[in-house]
């Protein structure tokens, strides 16, 4: 793609607007010029070819001017009809024929995922954020003000999921005995105990109707071999717990209002000092029309990938029941023994009820091998590693660089965690870690600012931590190695960069 003039252009914007270190790194190789020889342009046949290619989303997708308020609805009602709609037809599908179904419904999927009307969706409400922020900048002197603007939009399955939790900490908060079992719970069958206390059939009533809901999404979710929240329910227990701690009855509500008053707030103040300016009422007209795209539309962001996950979790349990029956067969020892084996592998066991068993033994080796490596951003095809740096100035000379997401500056104490399952926060901590992904959507209720390795304007941390009203930096290498937990800190959400007080 770097040799491409065309292929050059979309990488560098695409992946420079999910991390700029890469892009800065890549930007490096192009400006070097020792390996990287430009191909001539693509010509027109070409360009066809490519857009053929139904796994590749066209370029040229268009934006949506004169939308209709539903259509986001609409686009989940769509996608929630062809899960249900998979969910009844995989249930009578196993041996061979259930593969053929799943390479055929990931055709649907991969449809689902390009479909032009969810695309112009997302993209429209992207570049409608970027017009504000422009714009803003330029008629008022205002950063980022899309950032607040952002703050409490309707039908963001991801931050929702993290104010739901806020709720099944309210039905288990009257009820101390639960409490007390939930602080001692190890066993993974807690949810059938918890009928012996008082509160225990509403405290588990609550937590499966979440489960209905978010129990496919998990840390690292894009692999399919990562434990679920419905498989392992007490994953969720410690944030339950800390919601119960840290929180009033109520706090899911009052969360999202408080948002939403700074949403229409901000809004009534940029419109306000628009119309002073020359062409007031122009500017007002255009900015109006903008911010109400992007709070009618930019939820759904999230939800494409909640929807690709959901159709994941029902293969996953398809090809978990194969792989019982291989268990029971003796031609594996365990059911997590398939992850070791390639889709097509796993077809052909089924298939034939034979394997050669040290396949799984040296994979097994080789990912303990692999899990101790920390990849690169950028890596040539001769060994080199290419690292980026943040190119900016006027800025503090202690100032940990990284790159502003969602504007603000908050100070408190920094959480350095890894895991997920580690979390022990209190109300007002700053959480820093290598990444998060929507998973670490309920974490963000308590924390009041978030700083990570890896993720850029549009990763799920960046999107939610605006929508949550928390201040974000991104991009800071090695940020759980410079930041020590218990560290006082200050989060320049709006210039990006982190500073360490004490």
């Amino acid at each position: 793609m770097l040799a491409s003039p065309a292929g050059r252009e979309t990488i560098l914007d695409v992946l420079g607007k999910s991390d700029p270190l890469i892009k800065d790194a890549l930007t490096t190789i192009i400006d070097r010029g020792d390996f990287i020889k430009a191909l001539p342009p693509e010509s027109q046949d070409e360009r066809k070819d490519q857009r053929s290619n139904k796994d590749i989303p066209p370029r040229d997708f268009k934006t949506l001017n004169d939308y209709d308020p539903t259509v986001v609805s609409d686009l989940i009602r769509r996608s929630e009809a062809s899960i249900a709609e998979l969910k009844q037809n995989i249930q009578s599908k196993s041996g061979p024929a259930l593969f053929d179904f799943i390479i055929e419904d990931i055709q649907r999927l991969k449809e689902g995922l390009s479909y032009p009307q969810s695309f112009a969706v997302i993209m429209t409400a992207l570049n409608a954020s970027s017009w504000i922020n422009e714009k803003m900048n330029e008629w008022l002197g205002e950063k980022n003000a899309a950032d607040i603007i952002s703050q409490s939009v309707s039908n963001n399955v991801t931050s929702e999921m993290g104010l739901a939790l806020l709720d099944v900490a309210d039905v288990i908060r009257p009820y101390p005995e639960v409490i007390d079992y939930l602080q001692r719970v190890k066993d993974e069958n807690f949810l059938e105990e918890l009928i012996q206390f008082k509160g225990g059939q509403e405290t588990r009533d609550a937590i499966y109707t979440y489960l209905s809901k978010y129990g496919m999404r998990c840390v690292g979710e894009i692999d399919i071999t990562k434990t679920r929240w419905s498989e392992r329910p007490a994953t969720l227990v410690p944030i339950i717990l800390s919601n119960i701690k840290n929180f009033e009855p109520g706090a899911s509500k009052q969360k999202f209002q408080q948002g939403l008053h700074e949403a229409l707030k901000k809004e009534k103040e940029l419109l306000d000092r628009l119309k002073q300016l020359p062409d007031g009422e122009q500017k007002v007209r255009e900015t109006k029309r903008m911010i109400d795209l992007v709070r009618n539309l930019i939820g759904y962001r999230e939800y494409p990938k909640y929807s690709m996950v959901s159709r994941y979790f029902l293969y996953k349990q398809a090809l978990m029941r194969e792989a019982e029956q291989l268990v029971h067969a003796n031609v594996i020892h365990d059911k997590e023994d398939i992850y070791y084996l390639t889709f097509e592998e796993f077809h052909e066991v089924v298939r034939t009820n034979t394997l050669d068993y040290q396949i799984i033994s040296n994979r097994k080796e080789e990912y303990t091998l692999y899990e101790k490596l920390t990849p690169p951003r950028v890596i040539t095809s001769d060994g080199e590693i290419i690292t980026g740096k943040y190119k900016r100035e006027d800025l503090p000379a202690e100032a940990i660089i990284g790159l502003p997401v969602s504007s603000g500056v908050i100070e408190g104490r920094a959480r350095v965690i890894l895991t997920m399952e580690d979390a022990d926060l209190e109300d007002g901590d700053i959480l820093v870690t290598s990444f998060t992904d929507p998973s670490w959507t309920p974490l963000f209720v308590s924390i009041k600012g978030l700083v990570t390795e890896v993720g850029g304007l549009m990763t799920h941390g960046a999107v939610i931590a605006r929508e949550y009203g928390l201040p974000a930096v991104v991009g800071i290498e090695n940020a759980t190695k410079l930041i020590k937990d218990g560290q006082q800190i200050r989060v320049q959400g709006t210039e990006g960069y982190v500073e360490i007080i004490s």
